[in-house]
């Protein structure tokens, strides 16, 4: 497993050789841009991948030049018309349309993101358009925000903030904010993978019995690293005192966190989503939180991004919600940044891309 620093230092090695334009660009220079294969990236992405982009020589970029208001649909699907290749994030739809706006030129799709939910992947695959993706940069920072994200939870930190600073800090109390710890309890994990191996060790200093998990199939070679037992969803639910969300959304997981699942956990149990949201019934999630079914649930990961402030998940105490940062630390991006970067260069000489989906 790469660490986000030894992820950053290998991707930096892999930048081409910077394109000379002290003085200004030249007659010559300019000719040679015109001949690069063109690129439209669709955010203002960290600085370490936009260097190696513009430090390769090898495409003519244009940026979306903007971190803080998406790219309109409208004028996204005017900025990708023959293109070679496109630098997304997760939150444009790389669709049938925009396929077709982008024409028989588009080659390479590179995401800056390790979930791929928003990338129509038949339509990919059918156009013979190739896809990079990062994983494994992003593991270490999403362990530790789910890590935090839960004990934030089970501990109530955000309501004994709001009460410290509203009055309510008065005398002390018995049972007054008490919550629930991981020493002696068993976490289940929804989905193996390396980030809820990840996960699992650094939670397991915590003195946790027992970790479980369950998944499509069983995972013995991860498993074995945490010593996690794999079990059905259904014991997953009535066995664990902490419930991690960690799978990938895809037709067989969408919404698979619902009222069944829910109405089979502890009323003790707490319940973290830091996969994607649409795994997830907000609805039943809503129920299950105001009736007590479950004691507490902490998203990171919602549907819709962002959540409406009118929405009834907000109106709860005993859910805290987080505006999807879990990999949000400037190593993080930054290698996330990079390894998008390379991905999309390496596609386009027709190399193996670092991380390539395999469609």
């Amino acid at each position: 497993m790469w660490s986000s620093s030894v992820a950053l230092r290998r991707l930096q090695r892999i930048a081409g050789t910077p394109l000379n334009v002290a003085g200004g660009l030249t007659s010559s220079v300019q000719r040679k841009m015109s001949t690069l294969p063109r690129v439209f990236v669709t955010r203002q992405i960290p600085p370490e991948g936009l260097k190696i982009l513009r430090d390769s020589g090898q495409v003519n970029f244009e940026l979306w030049d903007s971190d803080d208001v998406p790219v309109p649909r409208k004028e996204l699907l005017e900025k990708v018309r023959g293109v070679d290749a496109l630098l997304c994030v997760l939150t444009e739809k790389v669709d049938a349309e925009l396929l077709e706006a982008a024409g028989p030129k588009l080659k390479v799709v590179s995401t800056m993101s390790v979930g791929f939910d928003h990338l129509s992947l038949e339509e990919l695959k059918r156009r013979g358009i190739r896809v990079g993706y990062t994983p494994d940069v992003l593991t270490d920072a999403v362990a530790e925000l789910t890590v935090a994200l839960l004990l934030t939870t089970s501990r109530r930190l955000i309501e004994a903030t709001h009460e410290a600073k509203t009055g309510g800090w008065g005398t002390w109390r018995t049972l007054w904010l008490c919550g629930h710890e991981l020493a002696n309890s068993t976490v289940g994990i929804l989905g193996l993978g390396r980030i809820g191996v990840a996960i699992a060790e650094r939670l397991a200093p915590f003195k946790v019995k027992k970790f479980i998990y369950a998944d499509v199939a069983p995972r013995p070679e991860l498993a074995a690293s945490i010593n996690a037992e794999y079990v059905s969803l259904d014991e997953l639910a009535e066995r664990s005192d902490f419930l991690a969300a960690c799978c990938a959304l895809t037709p067989e997981t969408k919404e698979i966190c619902n009222r069944r699942l829910f109405s089979k956990m502890k009323n003790t149990s707490i319940f973290i989503n830091t996969s994607r949201g649409g795994v997830v019934n907000q609805e039943d999630l809503y129920e299950a939180l105001a009736t007590g079914q479950i004691a507490g649930a902490g998203l990171d990961v919602t549907v819709p991004e962002p959540l409406p402030t009118t929405h009834p998940l907000f109106t709860l105490k005993n859910c805290v919600i987080l505006p999807h940062i879990a990999s949000a630390s400037y190593t993080t991006r930054n290698a996330m940044s990079a390894l998008a970067a390379n991905n999309l260069l390496l596609g386009l000489q027709g190399e193996p891309m670092i991380r390539e989906l395999k469609l």
